[in-house]
């Protein structure tokens, strides 16, 4: 499937800054199951400065923010050519160590909410276990959005009861590295069906098998990631993948307030 991608972040500061930087994570790259044909990536307000991959093999690109500006957008454009391996990826790559993604972060540290569904719960390591956790946790955290948000840790969004796929993801994590099981966080695109434009990127798990190696659970839609998803960055939790982080200063030195305006387009 040949889908054509089209991601716009629009960030308008109170006042005009004196020194920005932002680091971009929007760029995805030819893996298994998906080729990269063409991608652009547009600044208005900034340049890039440097580019590199990251410990988690991503594509990151510094975009520093010219001095005096009060708005800045960033443009991704590109198709990606996708192929269904039923969420199967494969190896593990980069330079992060597999035992990493055994480590508990402050976004999938287990409390007491989640120690408890996990002693129902925990997966065996196979294909099947983990595709009975990822239908145990919608049952239990239902999608519901605005109510939480980006720093919301998995234990916070199993005490509640709702969540997005950010914390599915999260609790799916949280439960496999209790048991384990290496996991790790991505984000990227998905092509929904009857709906084209979106405001946010989607995020999905993947938890590494011995025998297949990484392989994706999107505990929100209850499959396994197929054709319609492009992978565009991965690890230990949103922290590590977010499309993109930055500081900025005001003209004494100061944060800023800012809004933020995202549109995304996914189609075929």
């Amino acid at each position: 499937m040949l889908l054509t991608i089209s991601h716009v972040t629009e960030y308008l500061f109170s006042e005009p800054v004196s020194y920005a930087l932002q680091q971009l994570r929007l760029t995805p790259k030819s893996r298994s199951g998906q080729t990269v044909k063409n991608w652009d990536m547009q600044v208005s307000g900034g340049s890039v400065q440097l580019a590199y991959d990251d410990q988690n093999n991503n594509h990151v690109q510094l975009v520093g923010v010219d001095a005096g500006t009060s708005r800045v957008e960033i443009r991704s454009h590109g198709q990606v050519e996708t192929a269904d391996n039923s969420g199967v990826v494969g190896a593990h790559r980069g330079f992060a160590p597999l035992w990493m993604f055994e480590r508990t972060t402050d976004l999938t540290a287990p409390g007491n909410h989640i120690k408890k569904f996990a002693r129902a719960n925990t997966p065996d390591g196979s294909v099947q276990s983990l595709h009975a956790l990822s239908k145990a946790i919608l049952e239990q955290v239902s999608y519901e959005t605005e109510t939480t948000h980006s720093a919301t840790t998995a234990e916070q969004s199993m005490a509640l009861g709702t969540g997005v796929c950010q914390d599915h993801t999260h609790i799916f994590i949280s439960v496999c590295r209790m048991a384990g099981i290496p996991a790790r966080y991505v984000s990227g695109y998905l092509l929904m069906n009857g709906q084209t434009d979106q405001v946010a990127s989607h995020a999905w798990a993947e938890a590494y098998l011995p025998g297949l190696g990484w392989v994706g659970f999107d505990v929100s839609n209850r499959i396994s990631p197929d054709e319609r998803y492009v992978r565009v960055a991965t690890g230990l939790d949103y922290q590590d993948v977010a499309p993109i982080r930055g500081v900025r200063f005001g003209p004494h030195g100061g944060n800023l307030d800012e809004s933020l305006i995202v549109s995304i387009r996914v189609e075929q």
